[in-house]
């Protein structure tokens, strides 16, 4: 069975080859107009971002597998793979400290005005100041704030539990119903309007596109702060700056972006303010959680060898 992973680089993490008879390849990145070439003969093809759509699908008459290296598979046409019969699975809950540890990195950095106080320092204001300590910007305490979440699967439940040991009170917006009766369930319009946190852990489809723009920030609180480490497509980007620079909510703190790597012309690449933070899709890449997405990876394709697939999504 020859396996062929076409973006090995993407995973910083010793990847062990599968406990069956098979033939691997792989390269350290894939161009998408590569990726025919590269499979020809395959039957498993690994991908983290490398896309693979109809066209190309229909040119690899013997793949029958495409393990994706990520939770996200918006890079993988799901509807054609069903179509030929190829099983796709994906990768979940491995990052399940890492992200909502970034999550709070965020959120701490922006609500107590971190970089605005670093500013200030490179600029010389407290070597000159008349007092022990500089107090320019406002600083909040988390403790008391509500924490609103959009989405609450693993990572969402992650997030809320680090909201309740800072002592914040947690509210949820998902389809799904909650049993957790730590947190309270509410509508999109209390916690677009009541969230002094709001932090998006949603997947990204046709449905949540953009589900923030310029309405939705214009009904925020303006002392609340964005904060996205899901999908970069559940926010208009253009909408923020232009909220982030009139003072429309407070601050925001971003680790993706709709288009990844960015293009230049991004509105957010360049923001250059101190209440805006941008981290480039880092959030899920501690080692701990690489490590435990490589092996969850190689056990997704045993799993399909073995004739009972785990973590299909099409």
């Amino acid at each position: 069975m020859k396996i062929v992973f076409l973006d090995r680089d993407s995973l910083i993490a010793d990847l062990r080859r599968p406990a069956f008879a098979h033939d691997w390849q792989d390269y350290p990145a894939t161009a998408p107009a590569d990726a025919v070439a590269r499979l020809q003969g395959a039957a498993i093809a690994v991908t983290n971002k490398v896309p693979l759509r109809a066209d190309t699908l229909a040119q690899l008459p013997q793949l029958k597998m495409i393990a994706v290296a990520a939770t996200g598979t918006d890079n993988v046409d799901l509807a054609a793979a069903r179509e030929r019969g190829i099983v796709v699975t994906n990768i979940r809950n491995y990052a399940t400290a890492a992200l909502p540890e970034h999550t709070f990195a965020l959120i701490l950095a922006l609500r107590r005005n971190l970089l605005a106080y670093r500013a200030d320092i490179e600029a010389g204001l407290w070597q000159r100041s008349e007092r022990f300590c500089l107090f320019h910007h406002p600083i909040r305490d988390l403790h008391g704030s509500r924490l609103g979440l959009l989405g609450y699967g693993a990572l969402g439940q992650g997030v809320a539990r680090l909201g309740q040991a800072f002592g914040m009170e947690v509210v949820v917006h998902t389809r799904s119903p909650i049993e957790d009766g730590s947190v309270r369930s509410v509508g999109w319009d209390e916690l677009l309007e009541t969230a002094d946190v709001l932090s998006l852990h949603a997947p990204l489809t046709e449905q949540t596109r953009n589900i923030i723009g310029a309405a939705e920030l214009a009904r925020m609180k303006r002392d609340a702060l964005l904060i996205n480490t899901a999908r970069g497509g559940l926010v208009d980007e253009m909408a923020l700056a232009q909220a982030l620079r009139g003072g429309v909510i407070a601050g925001a703190g971003f680790d993706v972006l709709s288009k990844e790597p960015p293009l230049p012309d991004n509105p957010l690449l360049n923001l250059r303010l101190p209440n805006f933070l941008l981290t480039p899709h880092a959030a899920w890449a501690s080692g701990q959680a690489m490590q435990a997405l490589a092996d969850q990876l190689i056990a997704n394709i045993e799993a399909y060898a073995a004739g009972h697939p785990a973590n299909v999504v099409a």
